[in-house]
Parts: C-alpha cells; structure tokens; sequence
C-alpha cells in the first residue's frame, strides 16, 4: 500500500481529469486523500475519496485582486488582465495551496504527492516537504499570453523556495499526460518526463436526457456547450443555438449553472435545453460537439471519436481550439466570426465532412491504446 495525496485547484476542469486516477489508486487498495476548496468536497464523497481542505477558489483570489474595482473582466486592459491572471496562478493560489498542505503533510505522511498541472502549490509543498511528487496534465499543455506570464511568476516563486528546474518541464517531476500525442504540445512532448494516461472522462452520476439512449444515429445529434457558462455570455450561447437550430439535426444544450434556461425563450422543436448533462456518458451518443474549447471537453471529444466545432474565449481554449484545427478533427470560430450563419454553415459542414470522420476515428483510436488508469496506478510504487 501506497499513501497518495492528490491536490488541485478548486474547479471542475482541473478536478475531473485527477478524479478516474485517484479511484483507481483507492481501488487498488492504496490510502488516497484528495486536497482541494471544501465546495468540491461533496464531488469527492461522491466518487468514494476522503477529501481534505485546501488553498483557495478561483473566486476568491480575483475578488481579493479586484476589492474596490468597479470594471467588469472586459474593461480592464489586457496587459493589466494578464498581469492579475498571473499573479493569482503564478503567486496567490501557490502561496495559498503550499500553506495549507503543509499541515496535512505533516500529519498524513504522503509517500507522493499527485499536483495538477496547474496547481504549482502542490509541488511547492511536496518540495518542502521532501516528499516524491508527480504532476498530473488536463489537457493539452499550452503557451502563449497569459500563460506565458503565469509560468515566469512560478518560476520565480519555484526559485525563492529552492526547487531548481522549471515550471514547463515540471521540474522534472514525472508527468501524467492525458493529451494524445499526435495532438499534444511538441516543445512540451521535448522537455518532459512524460507519462501516457489514457483520458477517461468524470461526470456526477446521473441519467441521460430523454431521448438519447436508442436514438436513430440515421439522423445527426449536435451537442452545444459552453461549460459553466458565465451568465455575461449567455448570447454566445444563443447565437450558436439558433445556428445549429436550422439544420436538419436534433440539437442538445447544456446550458450551466448560470444561464437562465427561461432567459434563452421558446426553442424550434428539434432543440432540448439541460441544464446539466453527465457529459462523459454523453459524448459517445452525439455527432458533433460545439464547446467553449475547454481542455475536459475537448479531451472527451477526442476520446469519443467526434468531430468539434470549438468557440474559444479565454485561458488554454484558444490553444485547443488550434489543435482541433492543426489535427483536422473539427473547427473554430473566432469573436466576429461567432455569427448564427458562421455556425449553420460550419457545423453542417463539419457533420457531413468523410475526411474529418476519419481523423476523429483515429484520434479515438490513440486514445484507446493509451494506458488505463489501472495500469498507471501500478506505475505509481516506482516513484516513491
């Protein structure tokens, strides 16, 4: 038995992807404690884990940053955005995580420490600790504005603690990849110790929305999300419902938590409106995704072997958004780009388009030959 704490930032997209790998550590009779913000702690009981507390929300550090700001995320000059952005990863929440899980160390004794990617906290800790650590991907590993600023800031904290290397390579730490190779970042796939696990999608446990299970694959099911879609960009939402709207396809969206469903009217016929879907169980029924470009959908797309249609609008979606492009498994639509007719005509392009279908049926394929997470947890003694 191994004693294995995994840590990451108090958010679904970062959460998720630990998630299969942690219940398969448990299950495979090792002492598994999972560290994040207690809001995620009832997910956690869900799957089975022991969870602990630790660092701070993302909500919590913006509101400490903007205290007395009035301006909306939109009104604030990009380099001074950037520049808050990469203090609260590169700075705030590090400090926050590496704090708390101190204690915790302390008591629990940790042969290793799991840290998601972008939870540097996690490595601080297990640093100072003297206590093996891997690092644990969501996705693909990106660069390039904010980011950039977001690893010169924990390399500078990562400097004042002593923990020699850098924060792209993950100091050299193993690192548990869930991008598919052909897909992931080169300079990244160069630089780093780099161990294949096979995404494996995590979703709360529920039913699928009527309709779906036995449907006639003869006609197309396009799948509309945007993730937990702040209410600001609810028209985002709807200008890609109506465009999927007038195809011949059935269209199934999932609103959020912070659009109101009421808010969006009444909806053509062929249209279904959820609030919420268990999105790994979904995926493989759906013929097209049109997603926000995040890492957790666009990995699970992957997997599933569908085409995507990808509306980025900030952090890493922009990155993935390219990288569906660059692998030929799908397309993207930028700010003014984002129009009704843009999507109508991409996405019933994207769903009759035999080339494309080939390239996902191959990326589903990589996918597949990846190691499960019961086997990387039979990897997991040789790093102690």
């Amino acid at each position: 038995m191994v004693r294995i704490l995994f840590t990451s930032l108090a958010s679904y997209g970062h959460l998720y992807p630990l998630l299969p790998l942690a219940v398969a550590a448990r299950a495979a009779g090792h002492d598994v404690v999972y560290a994040t913000g207690p809001d995620f702690h009832p997910t956690l009981e869900k799957a089975g884990l022991e969870p602990a507390a630790a660092g701070l929300t993302l909500q919590e550090v913006f509101a400490s940053l903007s205290a007395g700001d009035d301006r909306g995320r939109h009104e604030i000059p990009e380099a001074e955005l950037n520049e808050m952005i990469g203090k609260t990863f590169g700075r705030l929440l590090p400090a926050a995580f590496m704090t708390d899980l101190a204690p915790l160390l302390a008591e629990r004794k940790p042969d290793l420490l799991v840290y998601e990617m972008a939870n540097a906290g996690g490595a601080f800790a297990a640093h100072q600790a003297g206590i093996p650590a891997v690092g644990h991907g969501f996705g693909r590993v990106s660069s390039g504005g904010p980011l950039d600023n977001i690893s010169e800031q924990i390399d500078e904290f990562a400097a004042e603690i002593g923990l020699d290397g850098g924060s792209r390579s993950f100091w050299g730490h193993p690192f548990l990849d869930i991008c598919p190779p052909s897909v992931q970042a080169p300079e990244f796939l160069a630089a780093t110790r780099r161990v294949p696990l096979r995404p494996v999608g995590w979703s709360e446990p529920g039913e699928l929305p009527s309709g779906i299970e036995g449907r006639d694959r003869g006609r197309p099911l396009a799948y509309l999300t945007l993730g937990t879609t702040p209410a600001s960009q609810a028209h985002l939402l709807t200008s890609a419902l109506r465009g999927l709207a007038s195809l011949d396809a059935d269209v199934l969206v999932a609103t959020g938590p912070s659009v109101d469903v009421a808010a969006l009217g009444e909806v053509p016929s062929n249209v279904q409106l959820e609030a919420w879907v268990p999105q790994s169980e979904l995926l493989p029924h759906v013929d097209l995704v049109v997603h926000h470009g995040g890492s957790g959908t666009t990995m699970g797309a992957f997997a599933a072997g569908v085409p995507q249609l990808v509306l980025p609008q900030g952090a890493d979606q922009f990155t993935n958004a390219d990288a569906v492009v660059e692998a030929g498994a799908g397309a993207k639509l930028l700010g003014e780009e984002l129009t009704t007719d843009a999507v109508r005509e991409t996405a019933g392009r994207l769903l009759g388009d035999g080339t494309v279908a080939d390239v996902v049926r191959g990326l589903a394929a990589e996918v597949a030959g990846m190691p499960s997470p019961e086997e990387v947890v039979a990897q997991l003694p040789q790093y102690v």
